[in-house]
């Protein structure tokens, strides 16, 4: 009698051990009660070495394989037949249940459901030289489409980064959630410098990674604190020709206003409903005239906030960075 309970406890015992997915030895085990088959479990060294996969765990069912990697995870469709199964890789055997395949994985085949994203921490001084835009796909937050020269964000090791990021907070707060607006306020208002952090998404990551076997950007024309010379034009107060002198480097808004004699903001209007360099308002505009070609191209965003009627040479002053000798012309 003792014999038959001690068999059939060990009977019991094996059932259970047989049909658990055991995640140390990455077994896969499905049940079918009329079906008996040899599997093996999944060997993460050779997973890595055969097909670039850094398994962290695996699971299956009924039909598919789940692989979970330590960046995205795929379901592979398994081949319903009868026979014997073989693994992703072929190991020490493990007795399952179970009439089907599971595929070995090739690159072709695999599925992505998600890609973890990466953050990026700076503490960038003012001003950051960043054009930012509303993130199109949520509607809320806003996306770093260009890092301006002159600005502390071009200054930092991880520039190459920030194009395509969207900003998740700014001084502890989060602004992934917030309108266009609301974003730009918050980084006006903060103090410098700000701390700032970055959400990278995977096609940013894999082209950081690729970023040095890329041929060097050509240098800029005049390094960061040089001395230039701003020729400053007021057509519209018959005023004279004011020369500054500026650091590359340094924010336009912030040079023209250093010098009393020089009106930015005409109007009552822009006197008092500017946004105080925060790019939002467009009454900071002025045309810019560079002959030497060494400022760029304006942004998108400038663009669309200035308008299409005025010249292509209008840009905004608060959202640029001196970069070289040129000429500026109130509006």
């Amino acid at each position: 009698m003792e014999e038959e309970e001690d068999h059939s406890k060990t009977k019991r015992k094996r059932s259970i051990q047989r049909n658990r997915l055991s995640e140390n030895n990455r077994k896969y085990e499905l049940y079918n009660p009329s079906q008996t088959f040899r599997a093996h479990p999944v060997d993460k060294a050779k997973m890595r070495r055969l097909h670039g996969l850094n398994v962290l765990f695996a699971t299956a069912a009924i039909g598919t394989v789940t692989i979970l990697c330590d960046t995205e995870a795929f379901v592979v469709p398994s081949v319903r037949r009868l026979g014997t199964p073989t693994s992703l890789i072929t190991t020490t055997p493990n007795l399952i249940r179970s009439p089907f395949i599971i595929k070995t994985i090739a690159r072709s085949t695999k599925t992505p459901l998600f890609s973890i994203k990466q953050t990026l921490s700076l503490q960038l001084e003012k001003p950051l030289g960043l054009i930012l835009e509303e993130d199109e796909e949520t509607g809320s937050g806003v996306i770093v489409t260009q890092v301006n020269q002159g600005g502390s964000a071009y200054e930092s090791p991880q520039a190459s980064k920030l194009i395509g990021s969207k900003i998740q907070s700014v001084m502890g707060q989060d602004v992934s959630s917030l309108t266009f607006d609301d974003v730009m306020s918050v980084i006006v208002e903060a103090p410098s410098p700000l701390d700032v952090v970055f959400m990278l998404n995977g096609s940013e990551l894999e082209e950081a990674t690729t970023s040095s076997e890329d041929p060097a950007e050509e240098e800029p024309r005049y390094k960061i604190g040089t001395d230039v010379l701003i020729t400053v034009q007021q057509p519209e107060n018959n005023k004279p020709d004011i020369v500054l002198t500026a650091k590359v480097g340094d924010n336009l808004r912030k040079a023209l206003l250093s010098n009393k004699d020089i009106e930015l903001y005409r109007s009552l209007k822009k006197k008092l409903g500017n946004c105080g360099g925060g790019g939002q308002c467009g009454f900071c505009a002025v045309e810019l005239i560079d002959e030497e070609g060494c400022w760029g191209e304006r942004s998108d965003y400038e663009e669309a906030k200035i308008g299409k009627k005025e010249s292509e040479r209008c840009r905004l002053a608060c959202l640029n960075t001196i970069a070289g000798p040129a000429t500026v012309r109130t509006l």
